[in-house]
C-alpha cells in the first residue's frame, strides 16, 4: 500500500470561508479518514495561502501591517476547521522561512535549467501611490464578458485569466486613480519549452490517478489554445524576493509559490517531508480543489516540478468540483453572500449535520445550490427518517426483548450477501474519492436494513418464528457497526456516538463484513434533532442578504424602539391578554396527538417509570417516560394507542429524557397520585392530532410549551367526555373519552 499525500486547495487568508470555499476542506478531510481507516500511512496537509496582492491590498484598507492581517484570519480559519471536525495532519501557513527557502530553491533549479525567461513589458504604474501595480492593484471592465469589477489577473464573472493592460477603463485598487503604462523587466516560466515534459506527464498520470473529468478538460483546453510564458514576478513588498540580481525590490507572483505552500507545510508538519514529497515511486498525492484552480495544480505548479529535474512526488488524483451555490445566487466572499464558517456555529446545528449535508450536496460533476428547504428535507429524511431511524428502531427493539444481548444464531445470509456487495461498491467509490455518491450508497444500505426490519417484523417473528426473528436483529445489529465505520469519515461524532453503542468504537474500515465481536448494547439515544419550520425560516431570514446587511439589521433590531404610551395602545394590550378564553390558549399553545406504544421497558434507575418508545407517524419514534408502573404492566400498554402532549418541553427523568407526556385521568376523590386511567384511544389513527371542538389548529410548527404554562390549562372529564375549557377534545366529530374515572381532572 503506498502511502497517501492529501492536500486540499489553500484557503486564502485574508477573509472568512464560506461553504463553497470549505467543500475543498471537507472533501480532502473525508478522503484522508478514509485512507487512515483502511490502513493506508497518511498525511493531510493544509493552510492559509498569505502572501500576495490581495492580502497587502486589505492590509493597507484596514491601516494594518500584512503580518498582523494574516495572523489575526490565520486564527479564524484554524478555529472555523477545528469546529467542522477536520482532521488535519498539520495546519500551517505559507508566510515562513521554509516556504521562503523551498521556493526560492525551485526557482534557482528551474532558472538552471533554461526554463525562466526575462521580458520587459508595459505595466500599470500608480502616480499617485508612486508603484507598478501587481494584478490584483488593478480593477477594471472585462474585455471578454463586459463585467465591472474585474481584478487584473481574473474577471470573476467569466473565470477568464488577464493581464492588468487587458482591461477596460482601469483603476488603481487602492486609490482609484488612473495608472498609466510604464517599462519594467519580470522573469516568466517558459511553459512552451516545459510542454514536452508537460504532455507526457499527464497523459499517463490523468489515467492512472482517474482524475475528474473538468480536470481533464480544463488542462486539455489550456494546452489546445497554445501555452504562454507566465509572468511569476510581481512589484510588491509582502512576498517572496526573488533571488536573482537586478530583481531586488520585487517578489513571486502568488499563484507560483501558492503551490509550493504544500511542500513547505508538510516540511513545517514533519522533518522527514522528503519521504513524502521525494518518493514518488511509494507515494499517491491526491489533491482536493475547485475548478477555478484547476490549471495552477496541473499545469503550472507540474511545470515547476518538472522543469526543476528533481524526483518530485507528483499528482496523482486531482478531485476538482464545480461551484456551490446559494439560494439561486453565488456565495461571495468579497460581497459577503452566502452562509460563513462563523455563520454555521451560530446556528446551533451540530457540525455533523452540516458536514452530511456538504457531502450529499457536493458538486462533483456539476454546480449545486444550497437552499434551507432541501437542508431541511434532506436532514429530517435522510438522517433522521432513514439512518437514525434503523439505529433507533433495532437497538431499542433488542435491548427491550433481548435484554441488550446480540440474539444467537446465524446470520441473514441472503441479508448479509446484499450488505457485502453494497459495501464493496461503496469501497470502490471511495477509492476513487467519489464522495457524493459514497455517502448517498451508505444511505441506501441504511434504507435496506430499514426494510428488512419492517418486513422482517421481529416484533411478531419473536414469537412465531424465534429462530428467523434472531437471525434477522443479529445481521442488522452488524449492520449497524458496519454504518457506523462507513459514516466516520462524513461524520466522525455522530459515528462514534453510534458506535459506542455497540461497544465498538475502535471498529475500522478493516472490520466490514467481520459480523463477530459484539456482546452486548450500552445506552442509546437520538443521533439528530428534527430541523423545524420555524427554525429553517429564521435561518433564511437570519442568512438573506450581505453580511453588511445582515449587520445593519442585527444593529437595527438591538436599537430601542420607541413604544406608544398613550391610552389607546394601553387597552389595547389589555383586550389581547384578558380576552383570550383557555380554550383559545390551548389550541394556540398545545399539540395533542395519537400515538402507539411500540415498546416498553421498565426505567433502570427509577421503579415507577416505564421508558416507551412511541410511534406519532413522525420521521423517527419518540420516547417518553411516565410513572404508571403501579398502575399497568408492560403487555397492558404495548401496541396500545395513546394521547401526547407532543410539544411539551423535553425533560430528563433519572438520565432519560422524555420528548412530550401522556395523557391521564384520575379519582378526584382520591389521595393525590393514588389513581390512574391512561386515555386510550383506539378510536383514534396513529398520528390523529385532538383539537377542542369548534377550533383548528394554526398553522406552522409549535414551539415548545412549558409544564407549568400546560397545567395553568385544566383539562377533566365530564361524563366520560374529555375536555378543556368547556370543550370536547376531538377530531372529526370523535371525541376523546374515559372509562373509569368519568369525571375528574386529567393531566
Amino acid at each position: 500500500m503506498k502511502k497517501r499525500l492529501v492536500t486540499s486547495a489553500l484557503p486564502y487568508v485574508n477573509n472568512i470561508p464560506h461553504l463553497g470555499n470549505l467543500t475543498q476542506v471537507l472533501s480532502a478531510d473525508v478522503f484522508a479518514r478514509f485512507c487512515r481507516s483502511k490502513g493506508y500511512e497518511t498525511l493531510y496537509v493544509c493552510g492559509t495561502d498569505e502572501y500576495g496582492t490581495a492580502t497587502e491590498t486589505r492590509a493597507l484598507k484596514e491601516g494594518v501591517s500584512p503580518r498582523e492581517l494574516c495572523d489575526r484570519y490565520h486564527a479564524i480559519h484554524r478555529d472555523i476547521y477545528t469546529w467542522f471536525s477536520i482532521s488535519f495532519d498539520y495546519f500551517g501557513r505559507t508566510s515562513t522561512p521554509e516556504q521562503t527557502q523551498i521556493v526560492q530553491k525551485i526557482f534557482k533549479e528551474v532558472d538552471a535549467a533554461g526554463y525562466i525567461s526575462e521580458h520587459e513589458l508595459e505595466q500599470l504604474y500608480c502616480p499617485q501611490c508612486e508603484r507598478f501595480l501587481a494584478d490584483r492593484f488593478v480593477e477594471g471592465t472585462c474585455p471578454h464578458c463586459g463585467s465591472t469589477g474585474a481584478r487584473g489577473d481574473q474577471c470573476d464573472s467569466c473565470q477568464t485569466l488577464l493581464d492588468p493592460t487587458e482591461l477596460i477603463e482601469p483603476k488603481c485598487g487602492v486609490c482609484g486613480t488612473k495608472p498609466i503604462p510604464k517599462k519594467t523587466k519580470h522573469l516568466y516560466i517558459d511553459l512552451p519549452k516545459a510542454l514536452p515534459l508537460l504532455e507526457s506527464w499527464m497523459q499517463k498520470a490523468s489515467v492512472d490517478g482517474f482524475w475528474a473529468n473538468n480536470a481533464i478538460q480544463v488542462t486539455k483546453s489550456w494546452i489546445r489554445d497554445g501555452l504562454k510564458e507566465r509572468c511569476i514576478t510581481r512589484d510588491l513588498k509582502w512576498g517572496i524576493p526573488v533571488p536573482k540580481e537586478g530583481y531586488e525590490g520585487k517578489v513571486f507572483y502568488v499563484w507560483f509559490d501558492a503551490p509550493i505552500g504544500y511542500v513547505s507545510i508538510s516540511a513545517n508538519a514533519t522533518e522527514d517531508w522528503e519521504k513524502w514529497w521525494h518518493d514518488p515511486d511509494n507515494t499517491e498525492l491526491f489533491q482536493f480543489i475547485g475548478k477555478d484552480n484547476i490549471p495552477f495544480h496541473t499545469v503550472i505548479f507540474p511545470s515547476c516540478q518538472l522543469a526543476s529535474g528533481e524526483n518530485w512526488t507528483m499528482l496523482h488524483h486531482m478531485s476538482s468540483t464545480e461551484y456551490l451555490n446559494y439560494e439561486g445566487g453565488k456565495f461571495s466572499k468579497s460581497l459577503g453572500v452566502g452562509i460563513f464558517g462563523n455563520d454555521v456555529q451560530q446556528t446551533g446545528i451540530p457540525a455533523d449535520v452540516w458536514r452530511f449535508y456538504m457531502y450529499y450536496n457536493r458538486p462533483e460533476k456539476s454546480d449545486v445550490t444550497f437552499t434551507w428547504a432541501d437542508f431541511q428535507e434532506k436532514v429530517n429524511g435522510e438522517l433522521i427518517g432513514n439512518l437514525s431511524n434503523l439505529v433507533n428502531r433495532t437497538l431499542t427493539f433488542v435491548r427491550r426483548f433481548y435484554d441488550g444481548k446480540i440474539p444467537e444464531g446465524d446470520l441473514d445470509m441472503d441479508l448479509y450477501a446484499a450488505i457485502m456487495e453494497k459495501e464493496k461498491e461503496i469501497d470502490s467509490l471511495m477509492e476513487r474519492a467519489e464522495e457524493r455518491e459514497s455517502l448517498r450508497r451508505i444511505l441506501a444500505l441504511s434504507s435496506i436494513g430499514n426494510k428488512a426490519f419492517q418486513d422482517g417484523e421481529p416484533w411478531k417473528m419473536r414469537n412465531e418464528n424465534p429462530k428467523k426473528a434472531a437471525s434477522l436483529l443479529r445481521t442488522l445489529v452488524y449492520l449497524i457497526r458496519d454504518l457506523g465505520i462507513m459514516i466516520e469519515p462524513f461524520m466522525p461524532t455522530t459515528s462514534e456516538k453510534l458506535l459506542s453503542f455497540l461497544n465498538s468504537t475502535d471498529a475500522r474500515w478493516s472490520s466490514l463484513g467481520d459480523y463477530s465481536g459484539i456482546s452486548g448494547i450500552g445506552e442509546t439515544e437520538l443521533l439528530f434533532a428534527k430541523l423545524d419550520d420555524d427554525l429553517i425560516v429564521d435561518l433564511r431570514e437570519r442568512f438573506a442578504g450581505s453580511q453588511e446587511e445582515r449587520a445593519e439589521k442585527e444593529q437595527k433590531k438591538a436599537s430601542p424602539k420607541e413604544v406608544k404610551k398613550g391610552p389607546e395602545n394601553i387597552m389595547d394590550q389589555n383586550k389581547t391578554v384578558t380576552e383570550e378564553t383557555i380554550a383559545e390558549q390551548f389550541n394556540r399553545k398545545v399539540l395533542l396527538k395519537v400515538a402507539t406504544i411500540t415498546q416498553v421497558e421498565k426505567h433502570p434507575a427509577g421503579d415507577k417509570l416505564y421508558i416507551l418508545t412511541l410511534d406519532c407517524k413522525e420521521e423517527e419514534s419518540r420516547t417518553i417516560v411516565s410513572s404508571i408502573v403501579p398502575y399497568y404492566t408492560a403487555e397492558e400498554l404495548l401496541g396500545q394507542n395513546i394521547v401526547l402532549v407532543s410539544n411539551l418541553k423535553p425533560a430528563n427523568f433519572r438520565g432519560v429524557k422524555s420528548y412530550g407526556m401522556l395523557l391521564a385521568a384520575s379519582d378526584p376523590d382520591a389521595e393525590e397520585h393514588s389513581t390512574c386511567e391512561v386515555l386510550f384511544a383506539p378510536q383514534f389513527e396513529t398520528g390523529t392530532v385532538l383539537e377542542p371542538e369548534g377550533f383548528t389548529q394554526p398553522e406552522g410548527v409549535m414551539t415548545y410549551v412549558k409544564a407549568d404554562h400546560f397545567f395553568a390549562m385544566p383539562i377533566y372529564a365530564e361524563n366520560g367526555i374529555v375536555k378543556v375549557d368547556g370543550k370536547a377534545l376531538q377530531s372529526e366529530g370523535v371525541f376523546l373519552t374515559s372509562k373509569k374515572y368519568l369525571n375528574g381532572p386529567v393531566g
